[in-house]
Protein backbone atom coordinates (compact mmCIF):
# COMPACT_ATOMS: atom_id res chain seq x y z
CA UNK A 1 0.00 0.00 0.00
CA UNK A 2 1.22 3.53 -0.77
CA UNK A 3 0.40 6.93 0.62
CA UNK A 4 1.06 10.50 -0.52
CA UNK A 5 3.22 12.51 1.87
CA UNK A 6 4.93 15.87 1.80
CA UNK A 7 8.37 16.41 3.30
CA UNK A 8 10.60 19.43 3.31
CA UNK A 9 14.07 17.97 2.78
CA UNK A 10 17.05 20.28 3.06
CA UNK A 11 14.76 23.22 2.44
CA UNK A 12 13.04 21.74 -0.63
CA UNK A 13 9.38 20.75 -0.42
CA UNK A 14 8.91 17.28 -1.85
CA UNK A 15 5.62 15.51 -2.57
CA UNK A 16 6.11 11.77 -2.59
CA UNK A 17 4.06 8.64 -2.99
CA UNK A 18 5.66 6.10 -0.64
CA UNK A 19 5.05 2.55 0.53
CA UNK A 20 3.60 2.64 4.03
CA UNK A 21 6.26 0.23 5.30
CA UNK A 22 9.24 2.27 4.07
CA UNK A 23 11.44 4.04 6.56
CA UNK A 24 12.63 7.62 6.16
CA UNK A 25 16.02 6.07 5.39
CA UNK A 26 14.49 4.16 2.48
CA UNK A 27 12.79 7.29 1.16
CA UNK A 28 15.85 9.52 1.59
CA UNK A 29 18.16 7.10 -0.20
CA UNK A 30 15.91 5.34 -2.71
CA UNK A 31 13.27 7.93 -3.56
CA UNK A 32 15.28 11.14 -3.18
CA UNK A 33 18.71 9.80 -4.13
CA UNK A 34 20.45 11.37 -1.14
CA UNK A 35 23.16 8.84 -0.34
CA UNK A 36 24.94 10.68 2.48
CA UNK A 37 22.61 9.20 5.08
CA UNK A 38 24.10 5.76 5.51
CA UNK A 39 22.43 2.42 6.10
CA UNK A 40 24.28 0.64 8.87
CA UNK A 41 22.55 -1.72 11.26
CA UNK A 42 18.86 -1.03 10.43
CA UNK A 43 18.14 -1.38 14.15
CA UNK A 44 18.94 2.11 15.46
CA UNK A 45 22.14 1.00 17.18
CA UNK A 46 24.90 2.48 15.02
CA UNK A 47 23.77 6.06 14.28
CA UNK A 48 24.95 5.94 10.64
CA UNK A 49 21.48 7.00 9.49
CA UNK A 50 21.12 9.97 11.85
CA UNK A 51 19.16 12.87 10.36
CA UNK A 52 17.29 15.78 11.88
CA UNK A 53 13.51 15.74 11.91
CA UNK A 54 12.00 19.07 12.90
CA UNK A 55 15.32 19.91 14.56
CA UNK A 56 15.73 16.67 16.51
CA UNK A 57 18.45 14.13 15.75
CA UNK A 58 16.81 10.78 14.98
CA UNK A 59 17.72 7.43 13.43
CA UNK A 60 16.06 7.39 10.00
CA UNK A 61 16.06 3.58 9.86
CA UNK A 62 13.55 3.46 12.74
CA UNK A 63 11.07 6.02 11.41
CA UNK A 64 8.21 5.13 9.08
CA UNK A 65 8.12 7.82 6.42
CA UNK A 66 4.30 8.06 6.47
CA UNK A 67 4.43 9.05 10.16
CA UNK A 68 6.47 12.16 9.28
CA UNK A 69 4.19 13.69 6.65
CA UNK A 70 4.66 17.46 6.84
CA UNK A 71 8.01 17.26 8.64
CA UNK A 72 11.15 19.27 8.01
CA UNK A 73 14.06 16.90 7.33
CA UNK A 74 17.73 17.85 7.34
CA UNK A 75 20.24 15.38 5.92
CA UNK A 76 23.99 15.70 5.64
CA UNK A 77 23.54 17.06 2.10
CA UNK A 78 21.79 20.11 3.53
CA UNK A 79 24.47 21.01 6.08
CA UNK A 80 27.11 22.71 3.92
CA UNK A 81 25.93 26.04 2.57
CA UNK A 82 26.92 27.48 -0.81
CA UNK A 83 29.79 25.01 -1.12
CA UNK A 84 31.30 25.89 2.26
CA UNK A 85 31.60 23.25 4.93
CA UNK A 86 29.72 23.83 8.17
CA UNK A 87 32.08 24.59 11.09
CA UNK A 88 31.42 21.10 12.53
CA UNK A 89 32.39 19.48 9.23
CA UNK A 90 35.46 21.69 8.92
CA UNK A 91 36.55 20.90 12.50
CA UNK A 92 36.25 17.16 11.88
CA UNK A 93 38.53 17.48 8.86
CA UNK A 94 41.02 19.79 10.59
CA UNK A 95 41.21 17.78 13.84
CA UNK A 96 41.51 14.38 12.13
CA UNK A 97 38.07 13.18 13.22
CA UNK A 98 37.42 11.51 9.87
CA UNK A 99 38.96 8.29 8.70
CA UNK A 100 36.84 5.99 6.55
CA UNK A 101 33.96 8.50 6.73
CA UNK A 102 31.11 6.01 7.07
CA UNK A 103 30.02 7.31 10.49
CA UNK A 104 30.77 10.97 9.74
CA UNK A 105 27.35 12.07 8.41
CA UNK A 106 25.57 10.68 11.46
CA UNK A 107 28.18 12.19 13.79
CA UNK A 108 27.74 15.58 12.14
CA UNK A 109 23.94 15.46 12.43
CA UNK A 110 24.10 14.54 16.11
CA UNK A 111 26.80 17.15 16.82
CA UNK A 112 24.69 19.85 15.15
CA UNK A 113 21.70 18.92 17.32
CA UNK A 114 23.88 19.00 20.44
CA UNK A 115 25.33 22.42 19.59
CA UNK A 116 21.86 23.78 18.84
CA UNK A 117 20.74 22.64 22.31
CA UNK A 118 23.95 23.67 24.09
CA UNK A 119 26.47 25.88 22.27
CA UNK A 120 29.09 25.20 24.97
CA UNK A 121 28.89 21.49 25.83
CA UNK A 122 31.39 19.82 28.09
CA UNK A 123 33.46 16.88 26.90
CA UNK A 124 31.12 14.62 28.89
CA UNK A 125 28.11 16.16 27.14
CA UNK A 126 29.68 15.58 23.73
CA UNK A 127 30.57 11.99 24.56
CA UNK A 128 27.06 11.32 25.88
CA UNK A 129 25.35 12.78 22.80
CA UNK A 130 27.60 10.92 20.37
CA UNK A 131 27.39 7.63 22.28
CA UNK A 132 24.74 6.37 19.85
CA UNK A 133 27.05 6.87 16.88
CA UNK A 134 29.47 4.02 16.37
CA UNK A 135 32.87 4.58 14.79
CA UNK A 136 35.15 1.66 14.05
CA UNK A 137 38.14 3.77 13.01
CA UNK A 138 38.89 6.81 15.13
CA UNK A 139 38.58 5.87 18.78
CA UNK A 140 36.34 8.98 19.20
CA UNK A 141 38.97 11.26 20.79
CA UNK A 142 39.49 13.34 17.64
CA UNK A 143 35.73 13.49 16.99
CA UNK A 144 35.05 14.75 20.52
CA UNK A 145 37.91 17.25 20.21
CA UNK A 146 36.55 18.51 16.89
CA UNK A 147 33.01 19.02 18.19
CA UNK A 148 34.34 20.75 21.30
CA UNK A 149 36.42 23.13 19.18
CA UNK A 150 33.34 24.51 17.41
CA UNK A 151 32.06 26.23 20.56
Amino acid sequence: MKKAITLTVNGDRRELYVATHHSLLDVIRNELGLMGTHRGCDTGNCGACTIQVDGLAMNACLLLAVDYDGSDILTIEGVAQEGALHPVQRALVEKGGIQCGFCTPGMVMNALALLADDPHPTEADIRARLSGNLCRCTGYAKIVEAVGSVQ
